[in-house]
């Protein structure tokens, strides 16, 4: 082993020793550091070591000596009276065997440490990470960081069931970006801290964030009208230990680290689980045109599908350039180390795993029928207790839905996003699928021995319109983004209500609010775990724009003045999530049985505006109502749902000793549309009129 020193002041002298394979990255102790990466073909190794983030030169640089500091394939070092926080990064090389191999060795590219903590980016230049220029100067920085000292005060994760889950999708930035935020520190998980009172309000259960590790936030997409265009969503890391630093009050790791527990400790101290969106699917290194920042530099061939006629190109599975070989030993290890990470060190609740059917892929490309990344992670003893979550598929046409490998893994239900949307809007023939998806969408799941909790219902998400949006257009508005309009889905399955975009015509405000309070009843009033967007609940909207993916601006940001503008959409979601919370027969863990209670009504039952007559087969039919029985003297439920353009007459089934009672009329104005748990109106006869294009819940007492 040689050292080389360059003459700075003071000169640092470190013992070196050969250190340990394991565990990988950058681990310190009482003593020192000890530092392993993996590279199967690597020839040479070098670690440079930075006294300051922005130090230009290195003050050390230690070459590992194959024979002392490799083990198999793992290079390592333990470098004796280092200390946290140290800056490093990595020099390798290795054949250059691109076309055949697929080798993308280049010792003048810095690399950072894949399982580093954390990492800065204060020099960082990605036009120096391309081509063969010396990166050095321009190069990110990985961190040195200590995260043993941090005082928890006994917090856990909260470990709450699927059937008692409601999640609320978030962008940590866009959350509290805004200047009408009121927040100290505005875009940042302090920021969450300072909106916890209005999430308890809301009800949720859970936040699920959308990608917070690391990725290059600088990264201009383009620019439109001089204005530049950055990646905003994040889903494309490049470190997935460490945390996305924009989003943090504080510029040091350490206290990054901090920020994101303290986030995590006051949200278990509310009762609100959280569940990250991660993205291991691909990286920010993009194609063969992409710039070099670890995987590649370290082993390509491994932590990438490369395509077999010339191994430069990348399989994009994932359409966002590459696609990581997730069923290859090293890979699965990295992706189960940082997911056993998150749960033990920083409490994470959950994980939602974008484009999740590339985990089933195999070496080759084709989908494993047992993937050993998505059963490990299923039989996983350290995640038993950890919420899985997939969207069961990717982006080159592998569809998983109802069919994900394992049984806790739960899915995004696309068929209920689809069948509520087109339902809503007025499309015929719906019935019979509408009343799939609300009764936990058994079509799907229960042949493969899955359960209503394996459905992630939802209406809309972070990728497509908002709430507000989908009952204002038509067609997407995507010129922001500069891509002619290109980008963003087409057929979105929306409903303008009679004009596109804004309007002051009040016939047709209050319309889109019906349709808006008709979408939420449905989704909470569903089998499986619901799932709402922040900011549908004050009618938020991106102007109709279907893909705000590099709108880091007020398209995409949640606008604080919305929540006393639209305080009756705001209480509509919020006494619509405690009624779910208080009637368990919305909340079953299993499927529908015919279950028969005490007055004779069975655990669910379906009509049309007649009793027992659904109208399975009705195409023109734009009605649906169902009865669901309480058990345990709970309250029965009964649901009547027209999305006819004209009021229609509903049978109401008879009760042996209780009454009904109106619950919810969509068509009436705020406060008559919901009204609080024990001021329901009693309704008399046994037809009940449903208003045009309007939901109507009904309780037992």
């Amino acid at each position: 082993m040689t050292m080389t020193m360059y003459q700075t002041e003071p000169i640092i002298t470190y013992q070196i020793e050969s250190g340990s394979p394991h565990p990988l990255g950058a681990v310190p102790d009482r003593h020192g550091v000890n530092f392993s990466i993996f590279s199967e073909h690597a020839t040479s190794v070098e670690l440079l070591i930075f006294d300051k983030r922005d130090d230009l030169e290195p003050i050390q640089i230690i070459e590992l000596d194959p024979k002392i500091n490799k083990t198999f394939h793992f290079w390592h070092v333990y470098v004796r009276r280092l200390r946290s926080p140290t800056f490093y990064v990595y020099r390798v090389d290795g054949s250059q065997d691109l076309h055949r191999a697929g080798h993308c060795f280049n010792k003048q590219k810095v690399l950072i440490d894949p399982y580093a903590k954390g990492n800065t980016n204060t020099l960082w230049r990605r036009l120096d990470a391309l081509g063969t220029k010396d990166n050095l100067t321009t190069s990110m920085r990985s961190v040195v960081v200590d995260i043993s000292d941090y005082d928890w005060e006994g917090d856990r994760p909260l470990n709450r069931s699927m059937s008692e889950t409601l999640i609320y999708e978030v962008h940590v930035r866009g959350f509290t970006k805004s200047p009408s935020s009121g927040c100290k520190n505005r875009g940042t998980f302090s920021g969450i801290i300072e909106k916890i009172p209005y999430l308890k309000e809301l009800g949720i259960t859970a936040v699920e964030f959308l990608p917070i590790f690391d990725f290059d936030e600088d990264h201009i997409v383009r620019e439109v009208n001089g204005k530049p265009l950055k990646d905003y969503w994040g889903y494309n890391p490049h470190s997935f230990f460490a945390l996305e630093g924009l989003y943090c009050a504080f510029s040091d790791a350490g206290n990054q680290i901090r920020e994101f527990r303290d986030m995590v400790k006051a949200l278990h101290k509310a009762g609100i689980e959280i569940i990250l969106d991660v993205v291991f699917n691909h990286t920010e290194e993009g194609n063969h045109l992409g710039p070099i920042i670890n995987f590649k530099g370290l082993a390509n061939n491994i932590y990438y599908h490369l395509e077999p006629f010339d191994r430069q190109y990348y399989s994009n599975y994932s359409m966002c350039g590459n696609a990581l070989n997730c069923n290859h030993p090293i890979v699965e290890k990295l992706i189960m180390e940082c997911l056993e990470f998150w749960v033990k060190e920083m409490h994470i609740d959950g994980f939602r795993f974008d484009q999740g059917a590339i985990l089933s892929r195999g070496q080759d490309g084709l989908p494993m029928a047992h993937p050993p990344l998505i059963w490990h992670i299923e039989t996983s003893k350290n995640l038993a207790e950890t919420k899985i979550i997939a969207e069961a598929w990717d982006a080159t046409g592998l569809y998983q839905t109802g069919g994900f490998p394992g049984y806790r893994w739960a899915e995004w239900n696309v068929h209920f996003r689809d069948d509520v949307r087109r339902f809503l809007k007025g499309d015929p023939g719906l019935v019979k699928e509408l009343a799939m998806r609300i009764a936990g969408s058994a079509d799907l799941y229960q042949l493969s021995g899955h359960l209503p909790i394996n459905s992630i219902n939802f209406v809309t998400c972070h990728d497509g319109f908002t709430l507000n949006d989908l009952v204002s257009y038509n067609d997407k508005h995507n010129e922001a983004n500069g891509e002619d309009s290109w980008d963003g889905i087409s057929d979105n399955l929306s409903w303008n209500c009679g004009i596109e975009g804004e309007t002051e015509n009040s016939e047709i405000d209050a319309l889109r609010r019906r349709q808006i309070k008709n979408l939420v009843a449905i989704l909470l009033l569903s089998q499986g775990v619901p799932m709402i967007v922040a900011g549908d609940e004050v009618r938020r909207t991106q102007k109709g724009n279907n893909n705000p993916y590099c709108q880091d601006n007020e398209i995409s940001w949640f606008d604080w003045d919305l929540v006393d503008k639209n305080a009756d959409i705001f209480r509509f979601f919020k006494l619509m999530i405690d009624f779910r919370k208080c009637h368990s027969a919305l909340r079953r863990s299993h499927f529908f049985s015919g279950e028969v209670n005490e007055r004779g009504l069975a655990d669910i039952s379906w009509h049309g505006c007649k009793l027992f007559s659904p109208g399975w087969n009705d195409f023109h039919a734009r009605v649906l109502a169902f009865t669901l029985g309480g058990f345990k003297e709970e309250a029965d439920i009964h649901v009547m749902l027209n999305m006819y353009w004209e009021n229609l007459e509903f049978e109401v089934p008879f009760l042996e000793g209780r009454g009904w009672y109106k619950f919810v009329d969509t068509a009436e104005s705020s406060p008559i549309d919901i009204v609080e748990a024990g001021k329901e109106a009693a309704i008399s006869g046994n037809v009940c009129l449903v208003k045009d294009r309007s939901v109507v819940i009904l309780i037992s007492k």
